[in-house]
Formats: structure tokens, sequence, C-alpha cells
């Protein structure tokens, strides 16, 4: 009994949990991901493709595991292996038209996840605010949080589209007035993800100007997530922000081999900016994860000295993958606007947002619920439909959240047979709908 007595004193009373932790430990994927393993047969929910990546990359990889170099199996440079940051450097050096020095200006991540923790941990200190625009890929409300930051947001505001045209994710836009009276003393940067996660807007070169004046006339930074960089239709351009005047020496820019190569479980990511900020990066790395995976940026490497060798022919992966995206991008519009599920048509990324509101009649609202309403739409069409999405509310926070929840976000990065399963789920839906 003495024994007894002594384990429960010995039971901890005091809080164990970190005050920076408080209010975030909810997690929209957590939930989604598991009910679409739970229930769905065709799964358009999170953003992965369901296709291999190409072939080239995995033979680097199988090539990096099995060859002679058995030092791929080590540690190599802790931020990163030299041959990926050399033809990062020149990489985007290129595209940048600025000479990278592959040593100070590029630093490899545990995918683009952990280099936008790294920008939050090391710019961000209490008190200061960090300007989102809505609807944001989820992460960058819970990190600037975690930081000890504020984050302010500003929403894209959709603008009816004319004479019956499916809207456009160009009909997203900032309204200046309202962005400008975001920014103040206590300002310390501005998220921009162009392409953008969930709706698919490409940031036209007047936006990404408008949105440089105010980070250089109030002296902010800026954390652009560029991880669909590649991911452009129509022949839509994509404007590296960091390109713009004054903008080089305060922008960190963010990549992702998951979404440039399809291998999203890889997990390689990149920052590229000038040292006076990534030498603060690389603090926080190597306290944190110290280095990434030896092999993988092995093969990483080789796939960008291919599209290097590559860069704007017809053979290029890069060219090839936003061709055949843009093509699965239109089947999944053609059959979602087919049953009334209307889609806002994405300039990029992987994702299309489609407003449900037609099919609301199908999913009973629920008076004075806390949860918005395609949240209980998406869950009610993984358990009844089988077809998994997230809805757009997810994307949102505070006041914003109520005005935007008659939407649901599908990933098209998907093979010609999940869609068209998704294309049969959605055609049968709607006859159950019309028939007495």
């Amino acid at each position: 009994s003495h024994f007894l007595s002594l384990s429960v004193q010995a039971k901890m009373s005091r809080p164990v949990q970190a005050r920076r932790l408080e209010g975030i430990d909810k997690n929209i994927w957590v939930e989604f991901v598991k009910l679409a393993a739970t229930y769905s047969t065709v799964n358009l929910g999170q953003g992965f493709p369901d296709f291999p990546p190409p072939d080239f990359l995995k033979e680097a990889f199988v090539g990096a595991l099995s060859g002679e170099n058995h030092m791929l199996h080590q540690y190599t440079r802790a931020f990163g292996h030299p041959p990926l940051v050399k033809i990062l450097a020149q990489f985007f050096g290129k595209l940048l038209g600025r000479d990278l020095d592959p040593m100070t200006d590029v630093m490899v991540t545990v995918g683009a996840y952990q280099a936008l923790f790294c920008c939050f941990q090391a710019f961000v200190d209490e008190g200061d605010e960090v300007i989102i625009i809505e609807p944001f890929f989820d992460c960058y409300e819970p990190m600037v949080k975690m930081a000890g930051g504020t984050p302010v947001f500003v929403p894209l505001r959709p603008k009816a589209p004319k004479d019956g045209k499916l809207m456009s994710s160009a009909d997203w836009q900032l309204d200046p007035t309202e962005l400008a009276s975001k920014f103040n003393k206590r300002t310390k940067a501005i998220v921009l993800n162009s392409p953008n996660n969930p709706l698919g807007k490409v940031f036209s070169r007047g936006e990404l100007e408008l949105i440089a004046d105010l980070c250089v006339k109030h002296d902010i930074l800026c954390i652009s997530d560029e991880v669909y960089e590649w991911l452009v239709y129509d022949g839509k351009e994509h404007v590296r922000i960091a390109s713009l005047q004054g903008m080089w020496d305060r922008t960190v820019i963010i990549g992702s081999a998951g979404k440039t190569f399809s291998a999203t479980g890889w997990k390689v990511g990149w920052t590229v900016g000038p040292n006076r900020l990534l030498r603060h990066l690389r603090t926080m790395h190597q306290n944190s994860v110290y280095h990434c995976a030896t092999a993988a940026q092995e093969a990483v490497a080789q796939g960008f000295q291919r599209e290097f060798e590559l860069y704007g022919k017809p053979d290029s992966y890069f060219v090839q993958l936003s061709k055949e995206l843009q093509q699965k991008r239109d089947w999944l519009v053609q059959s979602l606007d087919a049953v009334g599920m209307k889609p806002i048509v994405p300039e990029g990324t992987y994702f299309l947002v489609a407003d449900i509101s037609e099919f609301k009649s199908d999913v009973p609202d629920v008076p004075d619920s806390d949860e918005p309403y395609d949240s209980r739409f998406a869950k009610w069409m993984v358990k009844n439909k089988g077809l998994a999405a997230i809805p757009l509310s997810a994307f949102y926070c505070g006041p914003h959240k109520k005005n935007y929840n008659h939407f649901i976000r599908f990933c098209f990065a998907k093979e010609e047979a999940t869609l068209k399963a998704a294309n049969d789920i959605l055609q049968k839906w709607k006859q159950d709908k019309t028939s007495p």
C-alpha cells in the first residue's frame, strides 16, 4: 500500500503542455484523412497524386541506393546535399536572373512544410503580426501562433463572372484598400501562396506588384510559398515575387520536390533567398531536424539536372506534367459542371473548388451548429457517397469562415480511373436526386 500511495502522488498534476500549443491541437487533415481511409471509394481529398513519379526520378533514387557511392547512405552537408544545392542555385538563378551562392542562398528542408516552420520560427517574435491571404493552406495559422505571432487575415473576394460563364480562380481578388489597411508597424511578414492552394489562383503581375509595393513601403518580409510553381495552365505565367523591384532582399522562396516531381512522400523541400535571411533559417534547421535524407536529395538533384538541360523543351517533365494535369482539370470541371456542382476553374495547382449550393437539399442543415455547413457536407458525402473532398471553410479563420461554407475542394492530380470513378459517383447521385 505504501507503494500505491507513492504512485498516486507521483502522478503529474501540473499542466504539461507548452502554452504555445493551446488552441492549435485540432487538425483538419487528421480528421479527414481518417474519414477518407474509413469510408471513401474515391479519394479526391488530400493533395497527393495517385500516379507514380517519372521513371528518371525513380531510377535516380534506386541508383543512389544500390550504386557504388556508399556515402549516399550517410550524413551529407546539414543545409543541403552539395549536388542538390548547386543545381537549385543554378536553376533558380536562371529563373530569377541573378547569381545565387549554393552554400548561402539555398537551404534544403524536410519538405516545404518544414521550410515554412523554419521561416515562422526564425522571423516571428511575440506580438509580431503576419498577414495571411484567405483562403490559405491551413498550417500557416498554427505555425504563426506557435512562434508567438498574431495572424492577420485578408480575404480574396469573388466577383461574379459575366453571362453564365464558369467562375475562374482569377475572379477571386484582393481589395487593394482592404489589403493596405492590414499593414502597420507590428507587421513582420506576409505569406504569399501563388499558385494558391485551395483555389488554384495564380496571382497576376499587377496583384504581386501591389503586394510588393506594400512590403517595401512598410519594410516587411515576404514568405513566398511557390510549391505549385510548375503547375500552371492555359499558358499562364508564374511570376516570382522575388524578381520584382526591392523584393529579393526581403523574400524567402519555398519550393517542393514532392509537388514538382509528384513524389510527396520523399519530403524534400527547399528555401531560396538572400544569406541575410537564410542564415536565420539555418539556425532553426540545425536545432530541429539538422539534416534531410541524403539519397532522396541525390535523386532530386539528378531530376533537376535533367530538367535544367530540357528547360522549356517539350520533353521536360515540368512541361508534360502541367499539360497532363490541365487535361485532368478539364475532365473534372466537365463532370462537376454536368451535375450542377459548380466548379471554379483553377489557373494552377492540383486543386479545384466547387460550389455545392445545388446539393444542399441532400444534406440537412443543422441550425445553431458550430460546424460549418461544408464540413458537414463533406463528411456526409464521404460516408454516404464514398467520395472524399475537403471543405473550403478549413482554409479560413475567424469571421470569414461562415461566408465561404458552401464550397468543397477536390484534388485532380489522380489517375484517369480515379477521376472516372468520381464522375460515376456524381452522375449516379444526380440521377438519384432527379428520379421520382
